[in-house]
């Protein structure tokens, strides 16, 4: 398998679920095409947003039950993507190989996710654990369009070293900076760094106080990561407040991305739009540095860019990349 197939195979998020309702949606996903829809069942499908007949667009056309027609001869493909009619011969019995181009879809954790190939297997869905915490609560936040690659992002996520800059007052200070040791190993997955700790005055959405405030990271597959964290008791307004922030991103282009967050927190009694307003703000201060980035593309060569140990998380993500052998998004 090359390494444009493998990332054929990994499982991508590309909409938030309740957009794909009654109209065709059309994403973009790894440089191609993506149409979804819904049947009646309301199974979400995912096809390349290609006609086979004339190459028009399908995402324009419309869904007709458990069919999606063609906007341009109105050519009506059933949920497997096998053409079923064709107005100008009503007689015609379309032959297998009038089929759309499908893929694999399914929803998880408020999102559509694809895979560039049919039948995939869901399992390999990276798994979210704070999902199935009854004691937390959860929210998405996103989508944001992002003019960088997702391995950019995912680095960013990992990094500590920039949070009395990028987000001085919030999840750092100027006044210190310094990062301690922390521990990164590999996972069958990805990798796993602990021991991570920030003095933060403004970890999260409660906080009434400055506090040390020790994360974990995750990151679980090439474009999504996980990061945990709970702060001092003391600093926070709400009891026993903890929380985990899954980064899941769509790698649109090598060089552009469509990213979501996933909050899950012990909070059940704040508006949604009261958590997603903290972590816009975290977001928007990373945005533009991110898109200042040069290149774009994450280099994996050791010495495109400089290292130090502070970098030990990207470092390692780095090579987690390049022994995948990932293509899209780096260098």
């Amino acid at each position: 398998m090359d390494s444009a197939d493998k990332e054929n195979t990994l499982w991508h998020p590309v909409a938030l679920a309740h957009e794909v309702a009654q109209a065709p949606l059309a994403v973009r996903l790894l440089d191609q095409a993506v149409v979804l829809w819904r049947d009646t069942a309301q199974q979400v499908h995912a096809w390349a947003d290609q006609c086979p007949h004339r190459g028009a667009q399908l995402s324009l056309g419309r869904v007709c039950g458990d069919r999606l027609e063609c906007p341009y001869h109105g050519w009506q493909f059933g949920s497997i993507g096998q053409c079923v009619h064709v107005p100008a011969l009503p007689q015609f019995v379309p032959p297998a190989t009038h089929t759309a181009r499908t893929f694999s879809a399914c929803e998880r954790y408020g999102l559509v996710w694809v895979a560039l190939q049919a039948d995939a297997d869901e399992m390999h869905i990276p798994a979210f654990a704070a999902e199935t915490d009854v004691q937390l609560r959860t929210v998405n936040c996103g989508p944001y369009d992002v003019a960088t690659s997702a391995p950019r992002i995912v680095e960013n996520f990992l990094d500590m070293a920039h949070f009395g800059f990028v987000h001085d007052g919030w999840l750092g200070m100027r006044e210190a900076t310094a990062i301690d040791d922390y521990t990164v190993e590999a996972t069958p997955n990805g990798l796993r760094a602990t021991q991570c700790k920030a003095w933060q005055p403004q970890s999260n959405v409660h906080s009434t106080a400055p506090a040390q405030v020790e994360y974990t990271y995750e990151v679980l597959a090439p474009y999504t990561a996980v990061l945990t964290k709970v702060p001092d008791a003391a600093s926070v307004a709400v009891q026993g407040f903890r929380e985990s922030i899954g980064l899941f991103i769509c790698p649109v282009t090598p060089e552009s991305s469509r990213v979501w967050f996933r909050l899950a927190m012990a909070d059940f009694d704040s508006p949604d739009k009261k958590l997603q307003d903290f972590q816009h703000t975290i977001f928007m201060q990373d945005k533009p540095v991110l898109e200042s980035q040069r290149p774009r593309r994450l280099p994996l060569d050791v010495r495109a860019e400089v290292h130090t140990a502070a970098d030990r998380a990207s470092s390692a993500y780095r090579r987690f990349l390049k022994q995948q052998n990932i293509i899209f998004g780096v260098c």
